[in-house]
């Protein structure tokens, strides 16, 4: 074992899950991030956080594949994203559970029919199996079995969170997207999805990537903190360092009265 890997968290490796190099995004002649590098290591549970702007959200879809960047290379699992072809790309992306910000659940489907979308997607299988699936993933999600059959319009906004994570897992991933999981959310919601992530997180063995603006996410979830800023990663580290690094938005985030009533001194 490595002495970088001696001092991480239990079920964390010093493998990397996610390299990002070079990375260059725009939309027309605004540049979003430019000569962009970050690694994620097998795992971790990464907090990715920077100013209005920074492109935190479109960071993550680059690295989904929903956003085609103008330079740079993403390798997940070791393979080169650009390089493969369809149904290497499909395949890989079952290995992948994404959150959007607002769940992005189908208003028309059920809890369970939403959850059961990738695996319509990917897999022929009967129907009896399918919701038994379901179900696992929407118990696993902490909801209760009578959601399954609710409507999206049926349920709080910490109950629509939790369904849509449970479509995140349907798959079994082994790495798990999370766009502002709990945004919109009270603080005792908010505590509540924070618990479950980690949980999930160390139980299935999961790596997280999660873009937030909560500090209180950042200081009770995360292994580590990505700080974008200036168009690229400002820095990639746990929290008690990036509390020190000398950067003006770092200082005013991490040192602000909002930081000391999150705990971080």
């Amino acid at each position: 074992m490595s002495a970088v890997a001696e001092n991480m968290p239990d079920g964390v490796s010093d493998d990397i899950m996610i390299r990002v190099r070079g990375l260059k995004t725009a939309f027309g002649s605004h540049v979003v991030h430019d000569g962009l590098d970050l690694d994620v290591r097998r795992g971790e549970i990464l907090g990715v956080v920077g100013g209005s702007g920074t492109g935190k959200s479109v960071l993550l879809k680059a690295i989904v594949g929903l956003l085609t960047p103008v330079a740079g290379t993403i390798e997940i699992k070791g393979k080169n994203q650009a390089e493969l072809s369809g149904e290497e790309a499909r395949a890989a992306r079952r290995d992948w559970g994404v959150l959007f910000q607002d769940g992005a659940l189908f208003s028309s489907l059920t809890v369970a029919q939403n959850v059961q979308v990738p695996l319509r997607e990917h897999f022929d299988m009967n129907m009896d199996l399918m919701d038994d699936l379901a179900i696992s993933k929407i118990t696993m999600a902490g909801l209760s079995l009578d959601a399954a059959v609710k409507f999206p319009s049926d349920l709080s906004g910490g109950m629509r969170k939790r369904a849509a994570l449970a479509r995140a897992l349907a798959l079994d991933p082994s790495v798990l997207f999370l766009d502002e999981p709990t945004a919109g959310l009270d603080p005792i919601g908010a505590a509540a999805f924070d618990k479950l992530v980690r949980e999930l997180s160390r139980s299935l063995g999961l790596t997280v990537f999660l873009v937030t603006h909560d500090l209180d996410t950042l200081v009770t979830v995360c292994d580590r903190i990505a700080v974008l800023g200036d168009n690229r990663i400002l820095i990639n580290a746990p929290l008690r360092d990036v509390v020190d690094y000398d950067h003006p938005w770092v200082q005013e985030y991490f040192k602000g009265p909002r930081a000391r009533g999150a705990g971080i001194d």
